[in-house]
């Protein structure tokens, strides 16, 4: 290989490492975009596909559903999406298997999709907090102070 052979070696490995970028990965964005018509689907579609990176749109008029592939960020999409003057939020359902308690007020929605409901926190993990204590500890059998007209 020689001299010359190691020297370019080198100069093209120190080459590639400074036009090394991090590249966006290919994302997914659902949101859920109220529709009426196939023009409002076609004017939704037609922004959508103009932000930048991405690479499909689709979109869903039962379900009032827009979905955007490709190298996006959410909340370019969402800033997009709101320029149509339409009312727009990230897609809030997700399979009714994926949740703890489906059947919680907050998850069921009438208008979610079939086998659907709303994303909500796992009401288990939510801890109570001392002004719960201090309310069941009024009422207790245990306190001398508690509610004496029963």
């Amino acid at each position: 290989m020689g001299v010359e052979g190691t020297l370019e070696y080198i100069s093209d490995l120190l080459s590639n490492m400074k036009k090394k970028k991090k590249k966006k990965q290919t994302q997914t964005v659902a949101l859920k975009i109220r529709m009426d018509c196939e023009g409002c689907a076609r004017k939704v579609k037609k922004v959508l596909s103009g932000v930048k990176g991405a690479k499909s749109v689709d979109v869903d008029l039962k379900q009032q559903k827009a979905t955007v592939t490709g190298y996006v960020e959410p909340k370019k999409v969402l800033e997009a999406a709101k320029t149509t003057k339409k009312k727009v939020e990230l897609w809030p359902y997700v399979p009714y298997t994926m949740v703890a308690n489906p059947y919680v007020a907050q998850a069921y929605d009438k208008k979610a999709p079939p086998n659907h409901v709303r994303k909500v926190a796992d009401p288990a993990k939510i801890t109570e907090t001392t002004m719960d204590d201090r309310y069941s500890n009024m009422f207790s059998d245990e306190n001398p102070n508690a509610c004496s007209l029963m």
